[in-house]
């Protein structure tokens, strides 16, 4: 009999096991035990992003050129000061000298021996703190450089154009304080720009500090009065140098800024021992 079963069939009990065996199979479902495919976030959260290079433009805060704002905030300036200096330039020799100071290109320009009427100023602020008085200026900022007003022209041109391209090139839409320190560069540029192309020397009439004297009798180089602020200037001087000291204190902060950020993506990416 166990002959028979071997070649010509099968133990029933077998059969059966075979049978569950197959069924087992079946039912059985196979779990790939492949890696997880990585997550992206749509937006990483701030511990999981990378920095984004220093100086670089973001879409966020784009360079200059391409912000409605900045430009903005530079036209504007620049037009509103360059107006108020016009303007207080044009009445001060209107009223000033008690009756309207009339200037002439041919008889200004390259002359520094040509005289304004003489007249007493006005006090402007009590305790000699400012006086109105004209002058006629063929230098630059505190007078230098006189008789030398084609360089001046030069100068000024070249000046605004580099101002410009600074703007443009290498701010971005956050950096409004250097936008309006450079508009306020080329307000003051530009005031005294206008002076020397159009009547041939740069009109003054802001005196500060009048009949306040230095001690011991001492005088500032090239000036006999002695006293403690010599130069008469305009609007355009003081946002000339305003909007210097103003750009000079960006930059400064900027480069803080940027030796403190790049202090912080070292220690970052300096592994832990």
């Amino acid at each position: 009999m166990g002959e028979v079963l071997d070649r010509g069939g099968e133990d029933p009990r077998a059969k059966r096991q075979h049978a569950l065996t197959k069924r087992t199979q079946a039912l059985t479902v196979e779990v790939p035990m492949s890696e997880p495919a990585p997550e992206f976030d749509s937006a990483p959260s701030p511990g999981n992003q990378a920095p984004e290079p220093i100086g670089e433009p973001s879409p966020a805060d784009p360079i200059a050129a391409r912000s409605i704002r900045s430009w903005l905030i530079l036209v504007g300036v620049a037009s509103a000061g360059l107006a108020a200096d016009l303007v207080t330039k044009y009445w001060s020799f209107r009223t000033i000298a008690g009756k309207p100071v009339e200037l002439r290109y041919e008889e200004v320009a390259g002359n520094p021996a040509y005289r304004l009427p003489w007249h007493d100023g006005v006090q402007a602020l009590p305790f000699d703190l400012l006086d109105f008085r004209l002058v006629l200026n063929h230098g630059a900022v505190f007078g230098v450089g006189q008789n030398r007003q084609r360089l001046f022209v030069v100068f000024t041109v070249i000046a605004a154009t580099v101002a410009l391209l600074f703007f443009a090139r290498w701010t971005r839409r956050s950096a409004w304080a250097a936008h309006v320190a450079i508009g306020m560069i080329l307000a003051g540029g530009f005031g005294n720009l206008y002076d020397r192309v159009v009547y041939g020397a740069v009109r003054d009439f802001l005196h500060m500090l009048p009949r306040w004297n230095l001690p011991f009798g001492m005088r500032w180089p090239n000036n006999p009065t002695g006293e403690v602020f010599p130069w008469i200037f305009n609007i355009a001087d003081v946002l000339l140098l305003t909007g210097m000291a103003i750009f000079m204190i960006y930059a400064y902060r900027k480069d803080l800024h940027a030796e403190r950020e790049a202090r912080r993506l070292s220690a970052t990416a300096t592994p832990n021992p």
